[in-house]
This record gives structure tokens, sequence and C-alpha cells, in this order.
């Protein structure tokens, strides 16, 4: 592989927290976890959260549960992955990482489902 890829890593956010923030921070470090390997192999990584999360508070938002999240959580994940070159889906139920990974498809996108899957990236 001669080109870095940016790598969409997506899994469990907001499912299954009831709302809680502290289960959701606990969430997004987990699909943090992820982003060490991934640039190490050469590529970069994305969180839809690290984008959408600064929109959310921009427009007045009160987090993730605030009406407004609808319009900005998942198609900031849409949106980016007409820039993404692959997707990495962590382990866990969720229903945006599960849309995540229908649209990549749709577009031809690679899906990987472990960190060993992901081709390193080497310099010429």
């Amino acid at each position: 592989m001669n080109t870095p890829m940016l790598i969409l890593i997506a899994g469990p956010y907001a499912s299954g927290t009831g709302g809680d923030p502290a289960l959701m921070a606990r969430n997004l470090e987990r699909l943090e976890e992820a982003a060490w390997p991934v640039f190490a192999a050469g590529h970069v990584p994305m969180i839809g959260e690290w984008v959408a999360l600064p929109v959310l508070r921009s427009a007045g938002a009160d987090g993730p549960q605030d009406p407004l999240a609808a319009q900005v959580m998942y198609p900031t994940a849409e949106r980016l992955l007409a820039h993404c070159d692959a997707v990495l889906r962590l382990p866990g139920d969720s229903k945006g990482a599960d849309q995540d990974v229908a649209i990549a498809r749709e577009r031809g996108i690679p899906v990987y489902f472990s960190l060993e899957e992901i081709p390193r990236h080497v310099r010429a």
C-alpha cells in the first residue's frame, strides 16, 4: 500500500448508555484506543464524534442527547464517509456504526473488522 488512508473508526458511542455521559465518554475512549494502532500502521484515524461533538456545541446544543443531535451525529459520519478510504468497525451494538458500514459498502469503501486486517502503509 503506497497511500495512507483516512480510516473512520466506527463503534458504539451512545448505544447502550441510556444517555449517561460517563458511559458515552468511556465508549469514546474505546473508539480512541484504536486511533494509535491505525496511525502506527501509517494511516490517519478519524472518529465521527471528534467532528460532531464540537459542531453540536457550536450550535448551542447541550450534548448528544439534545434534539439537535439527530441533525448532526449521523449526518456527520455520512459526510465524513465521502472523504474516508476505509472503515474500521469495532465490536458492539451500534445503529450508527452499522449505518456507517452500510454506507461504506454502498460506496465501495473497504470495511475492516479488526486492526490486523488493515494493510500497513509503507513509505516508498
